[in-house]
């Protein structure tokens, strides 16, 4: 009858175990943090900067956006040189202003100052359109 209470209490701390480190990684997800500020239409930033294959991930106020790296060169070094940027879903662009897509320009080329930003379609008829 001991032995079975010792591996019942071991058995219940590898339980609780496993569900603190559990809710750890669920915690720090940085994909969650990224809806939880897309439902609060918040701005949150999520890129592995060190994996240029990996796209970037955006969202601004309830806008997600997704941004595909390229790398090239500068003078000295290999670095990103080119953004391609597209909003997931189109339908709410609404009441975005101009000054908004500046913005964003600004937050992703404070990761990437040596990358030229180029925005899928609608935005960039939005843009040109002065």
């Amino acid at each position: 009858m001991k032995r079975g209470n010792i591996m019942l209490r071991f058995l219940m701390l590898l339980i609780i175990i496993a569900f603190i480190v559990w809710w750890f990684q669920y915690i720090f997800n940085p994909k969650r943090k990224l809806l939880t500020a897309h439902e609060k239409k918040q701005t949150f930033f999520l890129d592995d900067s060190d994996n240029v294959r990996r796209n970037l991930l955006l969202t601004y106020k309830g806008v997600l956006f997704e941004g595909e790296k390229y790398l090239g060169n500068t003078e000295d070094r290999f670095t990103v040189t080119k953004i391609s940027i597209w909003p997931r879903q189109p339908n709410r662009l609404k009441g975005l202003t101009r000054d908004d897509f500046f913005e964003i320009t600004e937050i992703i080329q404070a990761s990437y100052p040596d990358a030229e930003i180029e925005w899928g379609t609608p935005v960039r008829e939005f843009l040109q359109h002065e």
